[in-house]
């Protein structure tokens, strides 16, 4: 790791840590956008940070024929507030095991 880059866990607690503040809503405007700013900022990094480790998972999965293989992880394996978010995402439609990506 490079010095001075952050860890995803460290910017998805600090992340945290800001809406909880702002949720609360007992700062004061200036510190409420500085906080906010700084959230966009880690936001980005997380988001970056998914993507990256998205592409190197697909890149391990590929078969020899150059099919992505999709594969599940264990039903434990995945927080349950981060699957549902990704069935929001995708419309709440998930794949059956077989089916091509269009």
């Amino acid at each position: 790791m490079k010095e001075g880059e952050v860890r995803f866990e460290k910017a998805l607690g600090e992340l945290k840590a800001i809406v909880d503040k702002l949720e609360k809503g007992d700062l004061e405007l200036d510190e409420s956008l500085k906080m906010f700013e700084r959230g966009v900022k880690l936001m980005a990094v997380c988001s970056k940070k998914l993507d990256d480790a998205q592409r190197r998972v697909e890149i391990v999965l590929k078969e020899s024929g150059g099919r992505k293989a999709v594969r599940e992880f264990s039903e434990g394996a995945v927080d349950p507030d981060l699957r549902e978010a990704l069935s929001e995402e995708s419309g709440g439609e998930e794949k059956e095991d077989g089916e091509d990506e269009k």
